[in-house]
């Protein structure tokens, strides 16, 4: 059994590795218009300049129709980041046995999120990527925010184990049972 307080490595490089790119993407979305092209932020977010025309949701479209959801997710991106350096702290810093629930609620989070962006794609008939040709959309949209999907899953699944071990722990403990 994996004591609560066991440190995953690459959990711990995933939330420190994502940060800055989470941070990044939210204060790109904060900033529109002054971030996107054409704007006088545009040069620190560059590479937007070609996302904003993949994904209209990061767009002139959305922005213009006054479309809340890009700022929405953005608010809970900082949210999940500050809970991502939480994690890092209470592990590293803190030593805290609280720190796989921080982590596990983190990846639920992160994971949810971008159900709810692939889902809302799906259910709308592919409304902001449904333009592109299948390549566009596999090397800009598919594949990197699959990689969303896929690590969170791993995280939660692997800091479950390691709170469902600890509460396995603790009952025997307590109970002096096994089950």
């Amino acid at each position: 059994m994996a004591p609560s307080n066991t440190t995953h490595t690459w959990v711990s490089l995933w939330f420190l590795i994502t940060a800055p790119i989470i941070l990044w993407d939210a204060s790109y979305c904060f900033f529109r218009p002054r971030s996107m092209i054409g704007g006088d932020l545009h040069w620190i977010w560059e590479p937007y300049g070609i996302y904003q025309n993949v994904d209209y949701v990061y767009g002139v479209k959305a922005l213009q129709s006054g479309d809340g959801f890009t700022n929405a997710q953005s608010l809970l991106n900082v949210i999940e980041t500050a809970l991502n350096l939480l994690y890092l702290y209470l592990v590293y810093g803190a030593s805290s046995p609280a720190a796989p629930l921080v982590g596990f609620g983190s990846a639920v989070m992160t994971l949810s999120k971008t159900v709810l962006y692939w889902a809302n794609e799906y259910f709308c008939g592919g409304c902001s990527v449904g333009h592109n040709p299948p390549l566009t959309l596999l090397v800009y949209w598919i594949i990197p925010n699959g990689i969303w999907l896929v690590v969170p899953t791993f995280v939660i699944w692997r800091l479950g184990k390691d709170i469902a071990s600890s509460l396995s722990a603790t009952n025997k403990e307590v109970t002096g049972k096994t089950q």
